[in-house]
């Protein structure tokens, strides 16, 4: 697996935290990138301008994409000024750590 740091480009929130995403190293690709980032962060990836490397440097094709080493931070920039738009909250199927099989548990 490669460890990447992901976050929401948004000078506006006090708090912009990264978090870690996983991705298979068989499937280093710009379009597997797109969608793990935005399922974790709850993004819709039609929103999505661009994604940065930091501190300066854009992803366009998979080459790109398989350069990247271990905890490089990367920042989805947004088409859309009002970014709160853009958010979703995943279904809790979709969140990380979710038990379907503890979900159906009865007592």
């Amino acid at each position: 697996e490669l460890v990447l740091k992901v976050r929401v480009q948004n000078p506006n929130l006090r708090e912009n935290d990264f978090i870690e995403i996983e991705l298979d190293r068989q499937e280093l690709t710009y379009k597997e990138l797109l969608r793990v980032s935005c399922r974790e962060l709850g993004v819709n990836p039609e929103h999505i301008q661009k994604i940065r490397k930091l501190p300066n440097t854009m992803l366009r094709k998979d080459k790109d994409v398989a350069r990247l080493q271990d905890f490089q931070e990367l920042e989805l920039v947004l088409t859309v000024s009002d970014k709160n738009l853009l958010f979703r909250v995943p279904t809790l199927s979709e969140q990380s750590g979710y038990n379907k099989k503890a979900s159906e548990l009865t007592y």
